[in-house]
């Protein structure tokens, strides 16, 4: 076997790579707003804006202490950030394994669908509004960001 044989990219590597590039290009991003986040701490007063909901209302929504949670998760820190907000690191480790999911099949050439149907949209706005609702009852206040 020649030299140039041994170092030839196999056949098929090429266009699996073009397939691969919007998914990287996906986490690269995350990357980086992860590490963003990471670097600049929520926790200090005046880096990001409030919450528009509990600033006028006094509300947590879902999403508050989103960011607190995404710093705790680069930090390594997964008990600080389920403390701040447990529907965020669900939806961190559901972002991975749909990440997966669509980066094997777009190396096999195979478009990437997620189809909700009513149910499970539903499902998910109950959850969000169940999460919602409880963390703003006083029995809930172990989940306040």
């Amino acid at each position: 076997m020649s030299a140039e044989q041994e170092t030839a990219v196999p056949a098929g590597a090429g266009p699996a790579l073009r397939r691969l590039a919007v998914p990287l290009g996906v986490l690269g991003s995350v990357v980086a707003a992860f590490a963003y986040v990471g670097a600049v701490d929520p926790n200090e007063p005046g880096h990001y804006p409030t919450c528009p909901l509990l600033y006028f209302t006094g509300v947590y929504c879902p999403g508050c202490g989103g960011l607190r949670s995404a710093h705790a998760v680069s930090h390594g820190d997964l008990a600080a950030a389920l403390g701040a907000n447990a529907v965020a690191v669900a939806g961190y480790g559901l972002f991975a394994v749909l990440w997966v999911l669509w980066a094997v099949r777009a190396v096999r050439g195979r478009p990437a669908r997620i189809e909700l149907g009513r149910a499970q949209l539903w499902a998910v706005g109950t959850v969000l509004a169940l999460f919602t609702l409880v963390r703003n009852l006083p029995f809930g206040s172990w989940l306040h960001p």
